[in-house]
C-alpha cells in the first residue's frame, strides 16, 4: 500500500470516546513513532449513532479472520475493515487532514448503507446519512446530542417510515423533525392564507402529538413500517392563489405497517416536497385497532382541504355556505386532538351532517357533486378507521338513496358511491375472527356485480384490473386475460386501458419475442432488442420497495455467476421522481442498465408496456429475445437460467 494513504507515523489509536450517544473511534496525536491501526475487534465493536441501521455484523468466531487495511485514496487517510473474503465491512476516515476520524462508514454486502459524519470536525457526529440499499435519508443534528433535529434529505416513503417509528416510541422530537416548519413552508413558495392555514395545521399537530401517541393503540412498541402507498404526486402551479412557485405534494398518502403480528394502514394525508425533503403538515389518521384506511380529504387537490381555499370557491357569496365551511373547520380542529372513541364517533357524525347541509346549500351541479363526493369520502374513511361505528350503515343508506331515480344524482355519482361502499364494507369485515378466504370471495363477487351494473363507469376499469390481478395470483391466466381485454377495449384512451393492454401483451408473450423501448436513468435511448444473443433478466423496482432491494442482492450474485454466459440484467425503476432513482444508484453497486420514465407505477410508459401493477415484477428472456417467464421470483431465477443455458 502507498505510504501517502496511511495515517502519519506519529498517530495512534487512543481508544473509544463517547460522542453523540454512541461510540466513536478517535485518532489523536500521541507520542509513539509508529502508526497503530485499530484491531479488527475494536473497529467492529463500534456502532452507528442512529439505532435503525441495518449493516453487516460479524460472528464473534469470525472477527479474527477480518483484516484492517489502510484506505487506498489520495485525499483521505484512515482504515478499512475487510471480511475474510475481501468484502468491505467498515471505513473510518480523516477527510480533512487534521489527524482525526470524521467519517464512520458501515457496509452491507459490500455496499455502504450508512455513515456518521463530523462535518465541523470537532470530534462529534452532527450528520447522519443513509445510502445504497439503506435509503436516502440525510439528518442534521445541530446540537450534536445524537438526535436528528431536521432532515436535509428524506423521501416520502422514508418520511412515513419515520412517522411509524415516532408513534411506536411516542417520540415527539422525531415527529416534529418530520413536520414542515413555517420557514420551510414559506421557502416552498406558499403565501397568504394558504401559508397561514398550513402553519396552523403543523403547529396543532406538534402540540397534540404527545397526547395522540399516548392514546393510540394500533402501533405498538415493536411496530415495523412495511410500505408507502399513494397516487401520483401533483403540482400546485405557481399562478394559483397563495402559491408563488410550483409546489409538489402527495395527497392521501398511506403508510402500511405491522404491529404485534397484525397488519394495518395509517392515513398520513398530505406530504409536501420542500427542496430534497418530503414533509408532513398534520397528524395521521389512525384507528385504535389498526384497521386499514383508504382515503380522506387532501389539502391541495381536494375541495374542502382548507377553509381558506374553500372560501374562494364559487359559493363565496353564499353566507350559508361560509357558515357551514367554518363549522366544518371547527369540527376538523376538534378531531385532531380528540382521542375518546365515543366523542370521535359523534364528531364524525356531525361532520357528515354538515357536509350534507353543504350539498343542500350548493348553488351549482358541480359544487353539489364535489360536496357529495366529500360526504362519501368522509363517511368511508371514518368507517374504515374505526372512528365512526355507524358509518357503514349511513354509507349504505346513502348509496340506496342514490339508486332512487328521484335523488337527482348522476350515474357517475351512484357508481362512485357504490364502489367506495364495496371497499369500505370489505375492510369492515376484516375482524379478528373473520374468514379471510370467505371475505375475498365476497369482495371479488361484489366487484364483479359492480362491473356488470356499471359497465362504463371509471371505477369499473379499476375494479376489473383488480379482478384480473387476483386471477393472476391464482394462476388463472385465461380469466385474467378476459378482464384485461375488457378494460383495454371498453376504456380505450385511458391509462387503465394502456395498463390492461400491456398486461395482455405480457401474459400472451411467453415463447414469443418481446421488446421494450425507453430511456435510461441518464436519459439515453434504449431498446431491449439490442441485447439479442444474450439472456436477459428484466427487473421492475422502486426505492420504496423493500422486496425489490432484497432481489437486487440475488441479482448481483447471478450477474457474477453467469457473466461468461453473457447474462444481462435490465432494471426498470418505477419511482415517481427521477432523482430518487438517481440518488439510489449513485450509492448502490448495481452495475447494469437501469431505465426510467416519469409516471410511477400507474403512469410510467415502461410499466404500461407490460401492464406491471405490482413490485417487484421480474421477467426472464432468452438469448433470442423470447419471453421465458412473465413473472418469476428472484429465488427461482438461478435454476431457470441454468436450465435455459443447457
Amino acid at each position: 500500500m502507498s505510504k501517502h494513504n496511511r495515517f502519519p507515523a506519529s498517530w495512534s489509536v487512543r481508544g473509544f470516546v463517547l460522542g453523540g450517544g454512541s461510540l466513536f473511534l478517535s485518532t489523536l496525536l500521541a507520542g509513539p513513532a509508529t502508526a497503530a491501526a485499530p484491531s479488527a475487534a475494536a473497529a467492529l465493536g463500534l456502532k452507528p449513532v442512529q439505532d435503525d441501521v441495518e449493516y453487516e455484523q460479524v460472528e464473534s468466531g469470525d472477527v479474527e479472520k477480518c483484516e484492517v487495511q489502510d484506505i487506498e485514496r489520495d485525499d483521505w487517510s484512515g482504515w478499512e475493515v475487510l471480511a475474510e473474503d475481501g468484502t468491505l465491512l467498515r471505513r473510518f476516515a480523516d477527510t480533512n487532514g487534521d489527524k482525526k476520524v470524521d467519517l464512520w462508514c458501515y457496509f452491507q454486502y459490500g455496499v455502504e448503507v450508512y455513515r456518521d459524519v463530523d462535518a465541523n470536525f470537532n470530534g462529534k457526529a452532527d450528520q447522519y446519512r443513509w445510502m445504497g440499499t439503506g435509503g436516502t435519508r440525510w439528518g442534521i443534528d445541530e446540537n450534536e446530542d445524537g438526535q436528528i433535529d431536521r432532515w436535509k434529505m428524506i423521501s416520502a416513503e422514508e418520511t412515513t417510515r419515520e412517522l411509524v417509528h415516532a408513534l411506536s416510541t411516542a417520540d415527539g422530537n422525531r415527529f416534529v423533525s418530520l413536520l414542515a416548519s413555517p420557514k420551510e413552508l414559506q421557502s416552498a413558495g406558499l403565501d397568504g392564507e394558504r401559508l397561514e392555514g398550513l402553519i396552523k395545521k403543523a403547529s396543532r399537530a406538534a402540540s397534540n402529538f404527545k397526547k395522540f401517541a399516548a392514546n393510540q393503540r394500533a402501533i405498538g412498541r415493536n411496530a415495523e413500517w412495511i410500505q408507502f402507498a399513494a397516487a401520483t404526486p401533483g403540482i400546485v402551479p405557481a399562478d394559483e392563489a397563495g402559491v408563488k412557485k410550483d409546489v409538489m405534494a402527495y395527497e392521501n398518502a398511506v403508510a402500511m405497517y405491522e404491529s404485534d403480528g397484525k397488519s394495518g394502514q395509517m392515513l398520513v394525508g398530505t406530504v409536501i416536497r420542500i427542496d430534497d425533503a418530503w414533509k408532513l403538515i398534520d397528524l395521521p389518521v389512525l384507528a385504535d385497532s389498526g384497521e386499514p384506511i383508504a382515503q380522506s380529504n387532501g389539502v391541495f387537490f381536494t375541495p374542502g382541504g382548507l377553509s381558506s381555499s374553500l372560501s374562494t370557491g364559487s359559493s363565496a357569496g353564499n353566507s350559508q355556505t361560509q357558515e357551514l365551511v367554518s363549522a366544518l373547520e371547527s369540527v376538523d380542529s376538534k378531531m385532531v386532538s380528540e382521542s375518546n372513541p365515543k366523542a370521535l364517533a359523534q364528531l364524525n357524525e356531525q361532520r357528515a351532517d354538515i357536509v350534507e347541509d353543504l350539498i343542500s346549500a350548493a348553488e351549482t351541479d358541480a359544487e353539489r357533486e364535489t360536496w357529495t363526493r366529500q360526504l362519501v369520502d368522509t363517511v368511508s374513511v371514518a368507517t374504515q378507521s374505526g372512528t365512526y361505528p355507524g358509518g357503514l350503515k349511513r354509507l349504505k343508506a346513502l348509496a340506496a338513496s342514490f339508486r332512487d331515480s328521484k335523488s337527482g344524482q348522476t350515474d357517475a355519482m351512484r357508481a362512485y358511491t357504490e364502489y367506495q361502499l364495496i371497499g369500505t364494507e370489505y375492510i369492515a369485515r376484516q375482524t379478528e375472527d373473520a374468514d379471510f378466504a370467505e371475505n375475498q370471495v365476497w369482495w371479488l363477487e361484489q366487484l364483479t356485480e359492480f362491473a356488470d351494473r356499471y359497465p362504463r363507469a371509471p371505477e369499473t376499469a379499476a375494479a376489473k384490473l383488480q379482478l384480473a390481478l387476483s386471477k393472476e395470483f391464482e394462476d388463472k391466466e385465461t380469466e385474467a386475460l378476459k378482464f384485461y381485454r375488457e378494460v383495454a377495449t371498453d376504456f380505450r384512451g385511458t391509462e387503465a386501458a394502456e395498463r390492461a393492454a400491456g398486461a395482455v401483451r405480457r401474459l400472451e408473450s411467453e415463447g414469443k419475442e418481446v421488446d421494450l423501448e425507453g430511456r435510461t436513468v441518464q436519459g439515453k435511448a434504449f431498446r431491449l432488442s439490442a441485447l439479442r444473443g444474450r439472456p436477459v433478466v428484466l427487473h421492475y423496482w422502486a426505492t420504496w420497495c423493500e422486496p425489490c432491494k432484497n432481489d437486487m442482492k440475488l441479482l448481483r450474485g447471478l450477474q457474477a455467476r453467469y457473466q461468461r454466459a453473457g447474462l444481462q440484467i435490465v432494471g426498470v425503476n418505477i419511482d415517481n421522481q427521477r432523482n430518487e432513482a438517481e440518488g439510489f444508484l449513485k450509492t448502490n453497486a448495481l452495475p447494469w442498465i437501469h431505465l426510467y420514465e416519469d409516471g410511477g407505477l400507474e403512469g410510467s410508459p415502461l410499466a404500461k408496456q407490460f401492464g406491471v401493477q405490482t413490485l417487484p415484477t421480474t421477467m426472464l428472456i432468452d438469448s433470442k429475445g423470447r419471453l421465458v417467464d412473465h413473472n418469476i421470483g428472484a429465488a427461482e431465477l438461478d435454476d431457470a437460467i441454468e436450465k435455459l443455458l443447457k
